[in-house]
C-alpha cells in the first residue's frame, strides 16, 4: 500500500469520526471537559506547568536540553551486579569476624530480624578471602579484587548503604525506579526524560545483560512506567545483530523504506494532532530514530575493530556475551553520545547451596569476570578525559550476612550468606565524585551502620544531583498528583561530593 492510499484512508477514518453521532458526542464531552476545567482550576489557581512534551521538544522527545542546574556528569554508566554481590568478600575488612568464624551467632543480631532464608541460629562466618589496605586512600580491597586495586584512589566507597527489600526483584525494582513495586519509571528513563539524548542516531536509555539471564525485577527496571515510552531502556545484545530485525528486509532499499516511514508519520502526526497523544510521538520518533539507527548501531557496536591494547585490557571475548564486553560497549556509547548506559550481570546469589554460588568457588568466578573489565572502563574512561564527564555507579540490590546461611535450620553444603538489607557497600567514580574516598561505616562484624547511613534514595537523589537535577523538584504529574523518583524521600550524599 503506497502513501496516497494511506493518506486516503486517514480521511476516511476522520470523516467518520465527524459523524452526527460523533459530532453530539463531542459536544457534550466537551462540554463537560470545560465545566470540569472550570472546577479543576478552582482547586489550584496556579497554572499547571507543561510537560516536556508539551514544549519545543514536542516533534522530537529526546532533543538534547540543558540541566535545571550546574552539572557535574553528562552521562551515566550503572554497573549493576544482579543478585548482590557479598561486601564481606570484596571491600569490607572486619578482623573480629574472622575471630568469630563458626561460632553460634549471638541472639541479638536475630531478634525481631527478618531475613529470606535462615532459622534457627546460624553460625557466624568469617571472610573467605585476604584483605590489603591500597592507593594512597588506604581503602581495603580483597584478593578477589586484583585489578581493582588500581584504580581504587579514583572511586568513592559508600559502606553504609541500607534498603528495605530483601527480596530480589523488588529491591531491583527499588534501585532502579524508586518503588519496589511495578509501574514506576527507571532511573534511566527519568534522565533522558530531562535531558534528552546527545546522539540522534541512538537511544538516548541503553542496557545491556551477561551472565545468561535476566534481572529477576524484568523488564520493567529500565520501563518508563508513566512516562512517554520514548524515554525507556533500549535492550542491546552483544552478540549477533544489537537490535533484533533492524536490518532491512531483502529487496528493500533505504529509499523505499524512508518513503514508507515518512508516509507512516504523516498519518501518525494527523493523529497527534487530532487526539494529542504523547505516545503517538513516541510512534513517529521510534520510526524514525529506527531508520536512523541503522547505520549507527552495527558502527558504534563493534567490538572487532578496536585496538588489540584496548582488547587486551577488557580482557574482550568477539563474538560471545560477557561482562566484559559490555563493559567496553558502554564506554563506546557514552563516547557516543548515550545518555544513560546500564549493565546488568546476572550471578551474584551467593547463598552456598551450591558449588556455582558459594563464596570460595562461584563467587570467586565472577568477581574474576568482572574485576578486569570494570578497572579497563575506568582507566579507559579516563585515558580519554571521560571519566570527568561521566558518572559510573556500581553495586547490588543489597548486601549479605555476616552470618552462614542454614537454609530450613540445616547448614548449607558450601560457604554462603544471606540476604541483608542493613547495610552494604557501593561505589561511584567519576561525574563530581571525590577521588579515594570513603563515606559511613559499619559496626566491628559488619551487621549494622554506625555512622554515614545513606538509603537507595539518597543514591537516587545524588545521582540526579550530578547530572543537575533537584530531585524533589524533578516531578512528573500522574493521574493528579505529581512522582519523583526519590517519592517523598531522599538527600544528597555531599560528603562524596568533589
Amino acid at each position: 500500500m503506497d502513501s496516497t492510499e494511506l493518506y486516503k484512508q486517514l480521511l476516511l477514518k476522520n470523516s467518520s469520526l465527524n459523524s452526527r453521532r460523533q459530532f453530539l458526542k463531542n459536544c457534550s464531552l466537551g462540554i463537560g471537559g470545560i465545566a470540569l476545567s472550570n472546577f479543576l482550576a478552582s482547586c489550584n489557581p496556579t497554572t499547571p506547568k507543561k510537560y516536556l512534551y508539551d514544549s519545543e521538544r514536542a516533534l522530537n522527545p529526546l532533543a538534547p536540553i540543558p540541566p535545571p542546574g550546574f552539572a557535574n556528569a553528562k552521562s551515566v554508566i550503572y554497573l549493576h551486579m544482579v543478585g548482590a554481590p557479598s561486601q564481606l568478600e570484596l571491600f569490607e575488612y572486619k578482623p573480629e569476624l574472622t575471630k568469630l568464624h563458626n561460632k553460634p551467632c549471638p541472639k541479638s543480631l536475630l531478634d525481631g530480624k527478618k531475613f529470606a532464608f535462615i532459622t534457627g541460629t546460624p553460625n557466624m562466618l568469617g571472610h573467605q578471602a585476604s584483605f590489603t589496605q591500597e592507593g594512597e586512600s588506604r581503602s581495603w580491597v580483597s584478593d578477589n579484587l586484583p585489578h581493582f586495586k588500581n584504580v581504587i584512589d579514583e572511586v568513592s566507597f559508600l559502606k553504609a548503604v541500607h534498603t528495605d527489600q530483601f527480596n530480589h526483584g523488588p529491591a531491583q525494582l527499588f534501585m532502579h525506579t524508586g518503588s519496589p513495586r511495578l509501574g514506576r519509571p527507571s532511573l534511566g528513563s527519568w534522565a533522558t526524560y530531562g535531558l534528552g539524548s546527545e546522539n540522534q542516531d541512538l537511544p538516548g536509555f541503553v542496557v545491556l545483560t551477561s551472565g545468561g539471564n535476566n534481572p529477576d525485577g524484568g523488564k520493567s527496571l529500565w520501563g518508563s512506567g508513566f512516562i512517554p515510552s520514548v524515554y525507556q531502556g533500549v535492550q542491546c545484545r552483544s552478540v549477533g545483530d544489537p537490535v533484533l530485525y533492524l536490518k532491512d528486509p531483502k529487496g528493500i532499499s533505504r529509499n523505499i523504506k524512508e518513503n514508507l516511514i515518512s508516509s507512516i508519520n504523516k498519518i501518525n502526526l494527523e493523529e497527534h494532532n487530532n487526539f494529542n497523544d504523547p505516545e503517538i510521538l513516541t510512534r513517529i520518533n521510534q520510526y524514525e530514530m529506527a531508520y536512523r539507527m541503522q547505520i549507527a548501531v552495527p558502527e558504534v557496536m563493534n567490538i572487532n575493530d578496536e585496538p588489540e591494547s584496548i582488547k587486551k585490557m577488557y580482557g574482550i571475548t568477539p563474538g560471545k556475551e560477557s561482562f566484559a564486553n559490555n563493559c567496553l560497549l558502554a564506554r563506546k556509547l557514552v563516547s557516543n553520545g548515550v545518555r544513560f548506559v546500564q549493565l546488568y550481570d546476572w550471578g551474584w546469589d551467593s547463598h552456598g547451596d551450591a558449588d556455582s554460588n558459594a563464596l570460595n568457588i562461584g563467587f570467586r568466578e565472577k568477581c574474576r569476570q568482572m574485576d578486569r573489565p570494570v578497572t579497563a572502563l575506568l582507566l579507559d574512561l579516563k585515558q580519554r578525559g571521560l571519566l570527568d564527564e561521566t558518572l559510573v555507579v556500581w553495586g547490588g540490590e543489597f548486601g549479605r550476612t555476616p552470618m552462614q546461611e542454614n537454609r530450613n535450620g540445616k547448614e548449607n553444603l558450601f560457604m554462603g550468606r544471606d540476604h541483608h538489607g542493613d547495610a552494604f557497600t557501593m561505589w561511584m567514580a567519576g561525574g563530581g565524585v571525590k577521588k579515594g574516598y570513603t563515606h559511613g561505616e559499619t559496626d566491628e562484624i559488619g551487621y549494622s551502620a554506625i555512622n554515614g547511613k545513606v538509603s537507595v534514595h539518597d543514591i537516587q537523589a545524588t545521582i540526579l544531583h550530578l547530572l543537575g537535577f533537584n530531585h524533589e523538584e524533578f516531578t512528573y504529574d500522574f493521574q493528579g498528583r505529581p512522582f519523583r523518583l526519590t517519592d517523598v524521600e531522599g538527600e544528597v550524599i555531599r560528603e562524596i561530593l568533589a
